[in-house]
């Protein structure tokens, strides 16, 4: 009786196993299409002057702060041209607001902080990219202007 036991024991415990692999893998191809997905609305849009490298830089800032460039404007409640003061004062109004100490939302604050990082990174790869152009810019004017 006891050897019978076993055996639908073995067989229950290892159809238990194959119904939780079976679970993961399905849930590890989810996610990897969802990745894929949404690398290609990101990287893809068509009209967008977005080079490979700008998608590819933003996409790894989306999953450094875990928000898009978009999403964090829209929780600052800042348009896309604006400027670092305002972006400041935006911020520093919402999280007084959502202090927990003043009854506000610890979760929404820490939004409010996750989307300025987010719009932090992207203003200091602005910068990069702006300098980076200057400064070929002006090795180019050096070049042409020197005597060949």
């Amino acid at each position: 009786m006891s050897m019978l036991m076993a055996k639908y024991l073995i067989q229950i415990v290892t159809a238990g196993a194959q119904v939780v692999g079976r679970a993961f893998v399905r849930a590890v191809r989810e996610e990897h299409q969802a990745y894929k997905h949404a690398a290609n609305r990101h990287g893809g849009q068509s009209g967008s002057s977005q080079t490979k490298q700008e998608a590819r830089k933003a996409a790894i800032n989306d999953t450094f702060t875990g928000m898009s460039i978009q999403e964090a404007r829209q929780i600052l409640n800042v348009k896309e041209d604006v400027d670092y003061e305002s972006l400041v004062k935006n911020y520093d109004h919402l999280f007084q607001v959502n202090d927990k100490s003043k009854g506000g939302s610890l979760y929404i604050q820490s939004k409010v902080v996750r989307a300025k990082e987010r719009l932090d990174m992207e203003m200091k790869d602005k910068d990069k990219d702006i300098n980076t152009e200057t400064k070929r810019i002006e090795t180019d004017n050096k070049s042409q202007d020197s005597p060949s």
